[in-house]
């Protein structure tokens, strides 16, 4: 008799990067504050690893 696949949950997706584990925020310069691109950076809610954190 075979035996059942048990398969792993998967876990829940971090909500703020959703998934990813990188964010963008706007970049912007100038005395009038013009946006010029995006840069991003590691997820802070999650430290990069895209999963939702556990309390």
């Amino acid at each position: 008799m075979a035996t059942p696949k048990t398969t792993t949950p998967k876990p829940a997706s971090c909500p703020v990067c959703t998934g990813t584990g990188e964010v963008s925020r706007t970049v912007q310069v100038g005395r009038k504050r013009r946006t010029v691109g995006k840069q991003t950076g590691f997820c802070l809610n999650c430290l990069g690893s895209g999963e939702a954190p556990t309390d």
